[in-house]
């Protein structure tokens, strides 16, 4: 069985124009290869499992008022609006496609985005 990062790895790759390079001793996503929108979290400041992610404006506060054994703010950049996604509980792979693709377009320029239109189009 795939790991919660390969698995990540691949909804991540999957995106137009996506490199992946080691932030902070951590696995990370750069749309582009500048600008990043996801971070794999291996008990990285706590003992969980997860990754942190750009998001729309209001999602993060959202969510973890919703469902705080899901999600949460994460250090660092959860003041700039960043969803923390747990991946130590039963995970759906449907909504991670959704919440990272949603982080990308937080970050991507306009090419990316038309590129990623036109493949969903």
């Amino acid at each position: 069985m795939d790991s919660e990062l390969e698995r990540l790895r691949r909804v991540c790759t999957g995106l137009p124009e996506v490199t992946e390079k080691v932030s902070h001793g951590e696995p990370a996503w750069f749309a582009g290869g500048k600008k990043m929108f996801v971070m794999f979290a291996d008990h990285h400041h706590d003992e969980r499992r997860g990754f942190w992610c750009a998001a729309p404006a209001g999602v993060q506060q959202e969510l973890v008022e919703t469902e705080p054994q899901r999600f949460f703010r994460p250090p660092y950049v959860g003041h700039r609006g960043w969803l923390g996604v747990y991946l130590d509980v039963a995970v759906d792979w449907d909504e991670i496609g959704e919440i990272v693709e949603d982080a990308y377009r937080e970050v991507a320029t306009k090419k990316l985005l038309a590129a990623l239109d036109s493949r969903t189009a």
